[in-house]
Parts: structure tokens; C-alpha cells; sequence
């Protein structure tokens, strides 16, 4: 009832309180009966509703107002109660390949908890291992269930590319063939070449046109290469590899050399490949605003140490905790997909490997990692940043490792 119908009954209550004091002087001449009503303690109690029953119906109806969500107002009477649970919110599709190991382990709670696509966002997950994973991916979907996550509305596991594919909007490519003791480079990159070319085609037969695809496994690069080959039908632009763990990296250790928060870090840049030739660049990078060269004041240490130590960040990693680092590159592929999706800081660039255009003298057709700003689901290489001849030589020297990679990939289908 609103405050209008509160305020109209109070007075219908004291027309009908009137009405009812002037039928007991019935048959009295009128001037009479109103006399004799005007006296009586009746007409006073009638004159007293009157005054305070309008007052009392709009402080409640105010008061109704300011107790009732706000939800309600705007529901017609004919309809039943809406659940909070029931109000409309976007679903994703999205496909973790290797979902059965330690990175697809460290990433899917980061899915399931909404801090990869939003709070806002549904997940339908896909989980794509090898057949002899079937075991480990059945205990990952029960570790799913009893996490009980409200975003998560429904699991598929299975080993069969078809079905994973299927109609996803995004695609994260973490499994492929590890490096084995006494594998040489070329026989790993031709044992993933065939994965990702076949992971490519199932891309472009099964998922989305418009899926977004992001490419873990190594040689990442090179694998997110021959996968947009052999997808014709999506955009180039759609695909990337990550690079966001050695840009992550690269923030860590000028935070902790200039003694502040990594949060106060910005625009650093990794160039080129996922691998021990790429360049990590603190030349365009800010601390609290300040150039990060001025700040630190030590040229020796940003154009040495510091570069070797993101280089080889893993392997050192491996070497600590005999295992690789899994939650590490499931948090930097959460920010990777995270920016893309949802769009980078004013101001601000981050890393990620893209199919070059051509841009920095890098060849098109590489897939090489540049500085990107990102907005309303597409990412732009940033341009214009200044290369001395320091970075010119790294990058060059990362450019040839991708080209030679780029040959013995395709020398595999010949």
C-alpha cells in the first residue's frame, strides 16, 4: 500500500465514524441531531482521528519505505518475489586444456571464484586432458563441486578435442609435451607443433569465431603460431601466448631492488620470446610516477642482473621446489585474461605475446611479446616507445630465436 492509500483510508475511517454517530439520531429534525452530535464525546474522538489519522498514515507509509529494499518498489503486484540468485548474468564457456595438471590445478579455482571473468560472470568449463588423466580430471570436478562456487554452472570433462572445443568463448591452452632429459629443442618443438596444429583445427571446426585463445604450453609462442595456421576462420588477433608471468616477474624484482610495493610499479615491457632471450625493459617503466632508471640509479644492475634474473626465473624455480611454477603462471594467466577481457589501467601497458603487424621492425607473422593496452575486449601493441641501442640489440636477438623456431615448426609438415 502506498502513502497515498494510507492517507485517502484515514479519512474514509472518519467519514464513516460521522456517518455512523448521525444514524442514532434518526428521525431527529437535522439542526437538532447536529446540536446533540456536537456535544457528544463521539464528535470529539471523530475530530481527533481526523486530525492525527492523515499524520499517522504517511509517517508509516514513510517508514515502510525506508525498511523495504529497494527491489520491491519496482515489483507489480501480480508478480511472485524475484531471487537475488535469479537476476540475469552473462555466461562463459571456456576451455583449460592440461586441466589435469599442476597449472590447470592452480588455475581453476581462480575461474571458479569469478577472478578471471568477474563476479558477474557464469563459467561452463570445459577440462580437457589425455584419456590417461581421466582419473585426475574426475577428482578435479569433485574438488570443483564441494568448493560449491555459485558461478560455476556446469563441468565437462573429457579428453576428446571435439567436445572440449565445442562453442567456447575462450580457450587456454595450458597442456602440451614437456621437456624431457636429453630432448633436444627441435624434437620438443616438433612433438607440440603437431598438438597445436591439431588443437587448431579443432578451434576452428568446434569453438567460437569470436573465441579468445591463450596459448601456455612451450615453446608458447611458436605453439600459438602454428594453432592461428591452422584456424583460418578466427581472428589472428584472437590469439596470444603469455608472456604476463615474466612481466609479473619483471615488476617483482624492481619492486623489491627500489623497496616498494609491487603495486607501485608500472609499464615495464617484456620483448620477444617466452624463453631465456627475452628482453625485459624498465626504460618506459614508472615507480610511484618516477622513471624507474632515476629511481633505482643503477644502470649496471637493470641492464644485467636484472635481466638475467627474469630470464631464468624459472629454471631457478624448478631448481627450489623441484617442480615448476604452477601457481605463478595460473595467477598470470588470471591477469592476462583479466586485461583482455576487462581492459588494462588508464595509463598503464602490460605484456603479451601477439601475431605481429609488423610493428618495432618484428616480421608479420611472428608471434612475438609486446607492451599492449587493452579495452572492450581487444588489445592494441602500444607504439611509439623510444628503443635504444641496448634494446635494439635484445630484441633482435630474441627475433632471430623466434625465426628459427618459426623454421623448424613448419619443417615438420614438409
Amino acid at each position: 500500500m502506498g502513502r497515498g492509500d494510507l492517507f485517502f483510508a484515514s479519512i474514509a475511517c472518519v467519514f464513516s465514524m460521522f456517518r455512523a454517530a448521525f444514524s442514532s439520531f434518526k428521525g431527529v429534525p437535522f439542526r437538532q441531531g447536529l446540536k446533540a452530535f456536537s456535544k457528544s464525546s463521539l464528535f470529539r474522538k471523530s475530530l481527533n482521528f481526523l486530525a492525527i489519522g492523515p499524520v499517522v498514515g504517511v509517517t508509516v507509509a514513510f517508514y515502510r519505505r525506508d525498511t523495504t529494499p529497494a527491489f520491491s518498489e519496482a515489483r507489480q503486484p501480480s508478480q511472485r518475489p524475484v531471487s537475488l540468485s535469479e537476476s540475469p548474468k552473462k555466461v562463459v564457456r571456456v576451455v583449460v586444456s592440461g586441466a589435469a595438471g599442476q597449472i590447470g590445478y592452480a588455475l581453476t579455482p581462480l575461474i571458479c571464484s569469478g577472478q578471471v571473468f568477474g563476479p558477474n560472470t557464469k563459467v561452463i568449463l570445459h577440462l580437457l586432458d589425455v584419456s590417461f588423466m581421466e582419473s585426475s580430471l574426475k577428482g578435479l570436478m569433485m574438488e570443483i563441486e564441494d568448493g560449491a562456487y555459485p558461478l560455476v554452472e556446469q563441468v565437462v570433462t573429457t579428453s576428446d578435442a571435439a567436445t572440449a572445443f565445442k562453442d567456447v568463448d575462450v580457450a587456454i591452452l595450458v597442456g602440451g609435451f614437456p621437456r624431457k632429459a636429453g630432448m633436444e629443442r627441435k624434437d620438443l618443438i616438433s612433438k607440440n607443433v603437431s598438438i597445436f596444429r591439431e588443437q587448431g583445427q579443432a578451434l576452428d571446426a568446434h569453438a567460437k569465431k569470436d573465441v579468445k585463445v591463450l596459448v601456455v604450453a612451450n615453446p608458447a609462442n611458436t605453439n600459438a603460431l602454428i594453432a592461428s595456421m591452422y584456424a583460418p576462420s578466427i581472428p589472428r588477433e584472437n590469439f596470444s601466448c603469455l608472456t604476463r608471468l615474466d612481466h609479473n616477474r619483471a615488476l617483482s624484482q624492481v619492486a623489491i631492488k627500489a623497496n616498494v610495493p609491487v603495486s607501485d610499479v608500472k609499464n615495464v615491457v617484456i620483448w620477444g620470446n617466452h624463453s631465456s632471450t627475452q628482453y625485459p625493459d624498465v626504460n618506459h617503466g614508472v615507480i610511484r610516477g618516477q622513471p624507474i632508471r632515476k629511481t633505482i640509479n643503477d644502470d649496471e644492475y637493470l641492464n644485467g642482473p636484472f635481466i638475467s634474473t627474469v630470464q631464468k626465473r624459472g629454471a631457478a624455480i624448478i631448481e627450489a621446489r623441484k617442480l615448476g611454477s604452477a601457481m605463478s603462471a595460473a595467477n598470470a594467466i588470471k591477469d592476462h585474461m583479466k586485461d583482455w577481457l576487462q581492459g588494462t589501467n588508464p595509463g598503464e601497458f602490460v605484456s603479451m605475446g601477439m601475431l605481429s603487424n609488423g610493428s618495432y621492425g618484428i616480421e608479420a607473422g611472428l608471434c612475438f611479446s609486446y607492451p599492449v593496452q587493452c579495452g572492450q575486449g581487444k588489445c592494441q601493441i602500444v607504439q611509439g616507445l623510444t628503443l635504444d641501442e641496448f634494446s635494439r640489440k635484445m630484441i633482435a636477438a630474441t627475433k632471430t630465436e623466434l625465426l628459427q623456431e618459426k623454421e623448424e615448426a613448419l619443417n615438420v609438415f614438409k
